[in-house]
């Protein structure tokens, strides 16, 4: 995703990290910046009351003291120590609410357990289940690359083999698969190897690096969860701070770091200043060395330096989307997080061309009627939350930008959810008009709230034109569609001819960035400057990739309308992007599957995931009830159904009992569980309830590829055969 909110962003991994001179465009003034983040009304309540019984405490323990200083009764100081030691109890009882506030229940399961160890539980679990573990675990590993276990990668494939159906399949999209090496001219193209950078700092004695950036936002943190004694008013700016790191330029980013004192977090020497890195690994194509190359931050540069053969593929005809999921690399300063942040990653991206007269799409009214979480930039700017919208209201009144847009955003809601992503923790937050890039209509994030707070996993933009502008230009291919007229048509066509020799000498080596600002231009400013410069002779005008205003004299370039005759229309059709980070929809279902319930005893809590039959790694568990070789052959006849019906299963013939095998498969995940008791019929549990049918064994296959595959729910089988009741069966 590469909107100027994506180059600037420090948390999305979908995203370019583009600093100045885009940035500068933008410039930012962090006094006068609108308050994005409103501190919960509770959170100031108590903070403020704190403050209040603080004051109350030492103004107390002051008179306690000066009445034992003047020699008064035991009985009035002994009054004077109760009511302080009230006081004491009454903050205590404010910091503990405070405490509870501010460090919140770690997204699901006991409520009880707080962000930090709601995540080390399900990390613990993930780890020990060989969901992921670090790369090269024996050499003590490598930052920021993990390796997928078994079931992780039956999780990663379930949720890819959902995304081509709900994608590829039922939008009829065009798959390509491109290399993950790419040339450095296309990467210049699309600014990439200038702009894709990170602000980084030093130890200034050891040369440690660390994402400046991660810093304040860890110290922030810190302060808001662990120090209770900071007012209302240092935690408002703290949180401030938070809403608008990403706006931060790298003297605003080092201010800050100086002024709160920050030091790099193992030896507390100090810090450089900020200063960017570029987050693309390079490399060369070829023994020669000759010809520079970069591993791909993202998949979309092929599907549009290919866009030309995909149209001719389809027909010539728009809209149509291509559609890759593949391997991209970032060379991450310091990657933290588990699979959320992390240096090579899986990402799946759709690129959809559309006639830029024409964003509307034909299946819209298929997801009008859904209405969830948005949170539009007027509700950042007054400080709101997030509010149920419907989609069809939104695009309706221009909240998203068009019908196509709105289309994919509802798609987007119905993938995540269908997968078992919590849709109270879902939102779909609309890009603040300082993060847009000049170029784009509107852009929106999918974002899923877990134990890290809300994490940007998917991105859905219109990025108009750009990309295929860029590429058009770099390599001379016109990347353009066609409309043909049925009759001639007679158009007056804008021509903006900027005159280059003039441009060189006033410009000199920032001259293609401003024919390119003048090419750019809407017609409406086009004929403005034209009527400037014919009266004044001269115009102040703003060149985004500067950053800055330049003089435009009334030499340097032609503005005019000419009537011409039409066959056809030419255009560079724009795009409509949604772009998904696998690891982290993957992650963050993880943790909205996860929680823990007490064994039969009670002595223990066990794990469990409660993954859709959609995604679980495995199905289904098969069990003999106890070793026995007629239960065993009866085993591995259901075996063969479930393999014949496409059901990825497992059996289980260890002497274990009964109970800790259901815990070792809930904790992996497995929707179903099959025991065989007896020689005809078997009992079929479903995880979460613990509920148990009885079938005939010709039957059990069958019912399991019919609840797994969606056709029937488990309700209605429960209504349909009998229940089995085991009173030593369970954990």
């Amino acid at each position: 995703m590469r909107l100027l909110s994506s180059l600037l962003s420090s948390t999305n991994p979908l995203r370019h990290h583009f600093t100045s001179p885009l940035r500068n465009a933008f410039s930012f003034q962090f006094r006068n910046f609108p308050r994005l983040f409103s501190m919960d009304s509770s959170e100031r309540s108590l903070r403020n009351a704190l403050s209040l019984k603080q004051l109350a405490v030492e103004a107390q323990g002051d008179a306690v003291r000066a009445l034992k200083a003047a020699g008064a009764a035991k009985a009035e100081i002994d009054a004077a120590i109760e009511a302080l030691n009230g006081l004491k109890i009454e903050k205590a009882s404010i910091e503990k609410q405070l405490h509870a506030v501010v460090s919140g229940a770690g997204g699901g399961g006991d409520g009880a357990l707080n962000r930090e160890s709601f995540r080390q539980a399900v990390g613990n679990t993930l780890e020990r289940r060989l969901f992921y573990i670090p790369s090269f675990k024996i050499y003590r590993g490598v930052a920021g690359l993990y390796d997928y276990g078994p079931p992780g990668c039956a999780v990663k494939s379930n949720v890819l083999a959902f995304w081509r159906q709900h994608f590829v399949l039922e939008e009829n999209m065009l798959e390509v698969d491109c290399p993950c090496v790419t040339p450095e001219v296309v990467l210049k193209a699309s600014g990439h190897v200038d702009k894709f950078t990170d602000l980084m700092v030093k130890d200034e004695k050891t040369g440690t690096c660390y994402r400046a950036d991660h810093l304040l936002k860890d110290f922030c943190n810190e302060k808001l969860q662990k120090d209770l004694s900071i007012s209302s008013e240092k935690a408002a700016e703290l949180k401030h701070i938070l809403a608008v790191l990403d706006d931060l330029s790298a003297d605003e980013l080092g201010a800050k770091i100086k002024e709160y004192g920050i030091t790099a977090p193992d030896t507390k020497n100090p810090l450089s200043d900020p200063y960017p890195f570029n987050l693309m690994f390079q490399t060369s194509i070829g023994p020669s060395g000759l010809l520079p190359g970069y591993m791909r931050p993202e998949t979309a540069q092929g599907i549009f330096v290919n866009f030309k053969d995909l149209y001719y593929y389809n027909g010539n005809k728009l809209p149509f989307a291509a559609a890759q999921i593949g391997q991209a690399f970032r060379n991450e300063i310091s990657p933290r997080q588990g699979l959320l942040r992390v240096r090579e990653f899986t990402l799946a991206e759709i690129e959809h061309f559309v006639d830029p007269e024409d964003k509307s799409h034909p299946k819209f009214a298929d997801v009008a009627n859904l209405e969830f979480l948005m949170f539009p930039r007027e509700d950042q700017m007054s400080g709101n939350s997030a509010r149920k919208i419907p989609l069809g209201e939104a695009v309706s009144k221009g909240t998203v930008n068009n019908e196509t847009l709105g289309y994919f955003i509802g798609r987007v809601y119905l993938f995540l959810t269908r997968l078992g992503i919590d849709k109270d923790r879902l939102r779909f937050r609309q890009h603040l008009a300082n993060e847009m890039a000049h170029y784009a209509a509107d852009c929106w994030d999918a974002e899923i709230e877990c134990s890290y707070g809300w994490i940007e996993c998917v991105g859905i933009a219109d990025r108009s034109a750009y990309d295929l502008h860029a590429h058009t230009e770099k390599s001379g291919v016109p990347l353009v569609a066609h409309e043909k007229f049925a009759e001639p048509r007679e158009v007056e066509k804008l021509v903006i001819a900027p005159v280059k020799k003039e441009l060189g000498l006033a410009f000199k080596g920032s001259q293609k960035n401003v024919v390119e600002a003048l090419e750019a231009m809407k017609e409406k400013e086009a004929l403005e400057m034209k009527a400037t410069l014919e009266s004044n002779g001269e115009v102040e005008f703003y060149v985004c990739t500067l950053g800055k205003n330049v003089l435009i004299k009334k030499s340097m370039v032609a503005i005019s309308k000419e009537k011409k005759k039409e066959h056809q229309r030419v255009f560079t059709p724009s795009v409509i992007e949604p772009s998904f980070g696998i690891g982290r929809i993957i992650y963050c279902l993880f943790e909205h599957s996860y929680y823990m319930r007490p064994s039969k005893a009670g002595d223990e809590h066990l794990n469990v995931f409660r993954f859709p039959p959609l995604v679980a790694p495995i199905k289904c568990t098969v069990f003999p009830l106890v070793q026995n070789q007629q239960y065993e052959q009866v085993a591995k006849v259901i075996s063969k159904s479930l393999t014949v019906a496409g059901i990825s299963h497992k059996i289980d013939i260890t002497g274990t009992s009964i109970g800790k095998r259901y815990a070792r498969t809930d904790e992996l995940g497995v929707p179903f569980a099959i025991t065989v008791d007896s020689a005809s019929s078997v009992t079929i549990r479903e995880r979460d309830s613990k509920d148990q049918i009885r079938v005939g064994v010709e039957e059990a296959a069958s019912v399991v590829k019919d609840v797994t595959d969606g056709f029937r729910t488990w309700e209605d089988v429960w209504s349909t055969f009998p229940h089995h009741v085991s009173a030593s069966a369970e954990d």
